[in-house]
């Protein structure tokens, strides 16, 4: 099966590339029903975009990089910027409906770490959902694309020459596995919160994307560095609902069970500092026995289920009424910084890859992403993408085969048992607070876990990826000895003056 541009993943990324790379003709494939099953739907904070009038982009270049600690390329943080509005346009176009004030203007929203109000949002905290609807409905119409559902991708196929040169696939409904060859690949695969064992991304958003491309020869940059979100609502769901940060942008406020609001004791911004501060100042909060809620009966009140629909359901569910009642809340695993050094156009280490979205290291991030950089990312680098890939030239591909080791295992996701394990190991040693004990302990646990399943005959394509993408964490975690946003050494608490990159390459 030979294609000439292969998509693998269907989230914002994936589908705007898609729909930027017309008239060429691209497949895009999705282990789930098109449009389900990701976290792009599940965006709820919205778009960040400098497009009001006391706003501009240097503002937003500034902030970026200030969120980022050192480690963001100021290139990067200045094409993100600058491509907002052409971005925006694009999504208009395609029928996203974008909230608007009474005249028909952009409504702007304020997040944490911004310093003017520029994150547009979709019919409140629906986001993702109304971007995804857009893009679905487009790509579906356009007669470049063609789209293959419950298609699992298991690896990177490479050429005798190491091109990447498409994917191993397995095929869910005729239960099939084959090589599906291309000139040109682009990884969309999204994040990895199902690692850990408290996440709001989906659970099976295990990072293979990284490890298909470490082992086709790619660079990884920067995989220790881990969002924690800081308001998960805290009902003891797998995965956690999001409290959206918009709701602080709005005014509400942390407090502990003594009705003390907390987050001024950590940072002059109080609930609006970097995500990073807010998550360790609700994380030592909840540690001390004094709990941790977000409230916004004064600042929102009776206009929250207006506001704020999908966590009003949520809250709703558990018996909880936002107008009146504090909403419990905690850290968990949200957004991974690291990725597939790539290019400002995408392009990895590997001639015939690239990479867009979460999957991607493509240097705006560094070690702590400003709050709704991320959906803004995935357009702005999918155009540019798309543009890079139109130019390629691609030579013809030489004696295409996929990785041996792989074709032994059996097709199927990480024995449930066994990956349960491993996420509570890396939320006890390599989650928001970390030492070279807790991180070496985690490795332990990981290494065990694929000679286990060796042992057992449990280990299965699925659960390869996912160990091997822990393991980098963990190792690019070792490595890195100071602490820099989203990491925190407790073992090296300072920063380092000099900021530099970790990679990882086999």
């Amino acid at each position: 099966m030979t294609q000439d541009t292969l998509i693998i993943g269907a989230g914002v990324a994936g589908l705007f590339t898609a729909l930027k790379l017309a008239p060429m003709p691209v497949t895009v494939i999705t282990a789930r029903p098109l449009g389900r099953g990701g976290s792009s739907v599940w965006a709820q904070g919205g778009m960040a975009a400098a497009l009001g009038a006391d706003d501009h982009t240097d503002f937003h270049v500034r902030d970026t990089l200030t969120a980022g600690a050192g480690l963001v390329d100021e290139r990067a943080a200045k094409i993100l910027a600058e491509g907002a509005r052409d971005g925006v346009e694009d999504l208009v176009t395609w029928g996203v409906p974008f909230d608007r004030k009474a005249d028909g203007t952009l409504k702007m929203g304020r997040e944490a770490a911004h310093s003017h109000a520029r994150i547009l949002h979709a019919t409140g905290d629906q986001a993702g959902a109304a971007i995804m609807e857009a893009l679905v409905t487009a790509a579906q119409k356009a007669d470049h694309i063609t789209i293959l559902e419950r298609v699992v991708a298991e690896d990177l196929l490479t050429d005798d020459d190491g091109r990447v040169a498409g994917a191993l696939i397995y095929d869910v409904a005729r239960e099939r596995r084959t090589l599906m060859t291309a000139s040109r690949t682009v990884l969309a695969t999204g994040g990895l919160g199902g690692l850990y064992a408290v996440t709001t991304n989906p659970v099976r958003a295990q990072g293979h994307g990284l490890a298909f491309a470490l082992r086709a020869g790619a660079v990884i940059r920067d995989p220790e560095f881990v969002q924690f979100h800081p308001t998960a609502i805290n009902l003891e769901k797998d995965p956690a609902p999001l409290a959206t940060e918009a709701i602080r942008g709005d005014g509400a406020v942390l407090i502990n069970t003594d009705g003390k609001r907390f987050t001024l004791d950590h940072h002059r911004d109080g609930e609006l500092a970097p995500r990073d501060i807010v998550a360790r100042a609700v994380e030592a909060e909840i540690t001390a026995g004094r709990g941790a809620f977000l409230d916004a009966r004064a600042a929102i009140g009776e206009d929250f289920a207006a506001k704020f629909p999908t966590v009003n359901a949520s809250c709703l569910d558990a018996g909880i009424n936002p107008a009146t009642d504090p909403i419990p809340v905690a850290p968990a695993c949200h957004y991974h910084m690291g990725g597939v050094k790539t290019s400002l156009d995408g392009r990895s280490s590997v001639p015939g890859l690239w990479a867009v979205g979460e999957v991607a290291s493509t240097g705006i991030h560094g070690a702590n992403r400003l709050a709704s950089n991320s959906l803004l990312e995935a357009v702005v680098f999918g155009a540019r993408t798309a543009r890079d890939i139109l130019s390629y030239d691609a030579e013809p591909l030489q004696d295409v085969a996929a990785p041996e080791d792989r074709m032994a295992l059996p097709s199927k996701p990480a024995d449930p048992a066994l990956l349960q394990e491993m996420r509570e190991s890396m939320a006890r040693g390599a989650a928001l607070l970390r030492s070279r004990d807790s991180l070496k302990a985690t490795r332990m646990v990981i290494e065990r876990l694929g000679e286990t399943a060796i042992a057992d005959d449990r280990l299965t394509s699925g659960l390869l990826s996912t160990l091997i993408t822990a393991r980098m964490i963990v190792d690019g975690a070792i490595m890195r000895e100071e602490s820099r946003g989203a990491h925190f050494r407790t073992d090296f608490p300072d920063t380092e003056e000099a900021a530099e990159h970790t990679e990882i390459s086999l």
